[in-house]
């Protein structure tokens, strides 16, 4: 059995209780390399074979766990934040499913949910913005083209955007193209959210790639962007004292 897992954003006590379950029974652990707390691999037990995936291919992969699934072990893969998010693990199960090994999938913590929590943040805000775009700037990996960062930028939503910190003056430059954002618009750069290291910077979308040089970031970190960083907005109408809801009548002003 293969269990894929969610390790979260980085702080080991934010993995979820099953996830650490599963990675204390396991007999074999997989990480992603420098993106997951080495600290969550102390929860192994003493016998559990490691493997660092930045140092494999695919198929390396494949192979252990397909050597751990014929001598009847359990295998746990362990991604950062939630494995559906660059998590590349659609491969992998296609092959699993190819060669009839079962394998589960235990959900994560996000970083982007780590990154907000970091900046005290809420994404979705009356009358600002009730759309997230997760996304990241093409590199050596490309993306769709209907789905370049300047015509998602058009939109004017909140955007979380990943893998592009090392593409920084292109971001900016890109954000910017789209119309909706300006000089001025709010943002912010998370770095290694939830770890001990854990550092922010607030900024703005005309600053963005200065202020990013400026505090030393290369890596590992997170592009937010948006009004949900400002300071205007609409309370919720859920708990409006004079809404109505399904559990409670509307007072009259």
């Amino acid at each position: 059995m293969v269990h894929f897992v969610g390790a979260g954003p980085g702080a080991p006590d934010l993995i979820t209780r099953r996830g650490a379950a599963l990675l204390q029974q396991a007999d074999c652990i997989i990480y992603a390399g420098s993106l997951v707390n080495p600290a969550l691999l102390g929860l192994a037990k003493p016998e559990c074979i490691i493997y660092n995936s930045a140092e494999m291919t695919l198929e390396q992969v494949l192979a252990v766990m397909r050597q751990m699934e014929a001598e009847g072990k359990t295998t746990v893969r362990l991604h950062t934040g939630d494995p559906c998010l660059y998590g590349a693990i659609r491969e992998q199960m296609d092959a699993l499913d190819a060669d009839g090994i079962s394998y589960d999938d235990t959900p994560g913590v996000s970083s982007f949910c780590g990154a907000a929590a970091a900046l005290n943040a809420e994404y979705t805000l009356p009358t600002v913005s009730q759309t997230v775009i997760i996304t990241r700037m093409e590199g050596r990996t490309p993306v769709p083209e209907k789905e370049k960062l300047a015509s998602l930028a058009a939109h004017g939503a909140t955007m979380v955007i990943f893998l592009s910190i090392g593409l920084i003056d292109k971001v900016q430059e890109a954000l910017l193209q789209g119309g909706a954002y300006h000089e001025s618009t709010p943002a912010a750069v998370v770095y290694k959210a939830s770890w001990p290291e854990e550092k922010t910077v607030r900024c703005t979308v005309g600053t963005l790639a200065s202020s990013t040089r400026a505090a030393g970031i290369t890596k590992t970190a997170l592009i937010v962007v948006g009004d949900f960083l400002g300071t205007q907005y609409e309370r919720s109408k859920l708990y409006d004292p004079t809404f109505t809801t399904e559990f409670r009548k509307g007072e009259s002003v």
